[in-house]
């Protein structure tokens, strides 16, 4: 019985957020399931609490407060009662547009959002987890792990070595 939970949690709706990010590569869903020094870090740097910095994905019920006031999840899921963005008429939209050119993770938006459309949203999950799987040891990386978190393999992961200048600028930028 736990394989067929574990398996249809690889596929689950609330990693694959309605602007087309895949939370199970964002640093903060990684920080809440797998690493709480990473969570206590991000949650100094950004002035929350730990408890407030908890995300279990876009859908769930406990997110981050920047996700939790996502100007597109409120418009899509709760006033629009669309999945995704893509299914919108006035899809890309100027605050979509403007979110996906504010960050390195969200470069790729418009191609995830025309791949969920196409493939559907479970057989996007398993190809967008391969694009931010460490080659080595299969470890979720965020766009932000220039290096695997787990055994130190560079580039991190496939997302990481096509945007790698993007991210490093950023980072340096910030």
């Amino acid at each position: 019985m736990q394989k067929e939970e574990d398996h249809s949690r690889k596929f689950d709706k609330k990693f694959a957020a309605v602007c087309g990010l895949y939370c199970e590569a964002c640093s903060w869903f990684i920080a809440t399931n797998e690493d709480p020094e990473r969570l206590k870090r991000l949650a100094t740097q950004a002035h929350f609490s730990e408890e407030e910095s908890k995300c279990y994905g876009c859908r769930s019920d406990k997110r981050l407060p920047y996700c939790e006031n996502c100007k597109m999840f409120a418009c899509a899921a709760a006033k629009r009662g669309i999945d995704f963005c893509s299914k919108c008429e006035e899809y890309p939209c100027e605050d979509l547009k403007q979110f996906q050119s504010a960050r390195p993770h969200r470069i790729e938006l418009w191609n995830n959002l025309e791949r969920i459309k196409s493939l559907g949203y479970k057989k996007w999950l398993k190809e967008i987890r391969g694009n931010y799987t460490c080659p080595r040891c299969q470890i979720i990386n965020s766009t932000y792990d220039l290096k695997c978190r787990k055994c130190g393999e560079e580039p991190s992961c496939n997302y990481v070595a096509k945007h790698k200048q993007v991210i490093e600028q950023y980072l340096k930028n910030r």
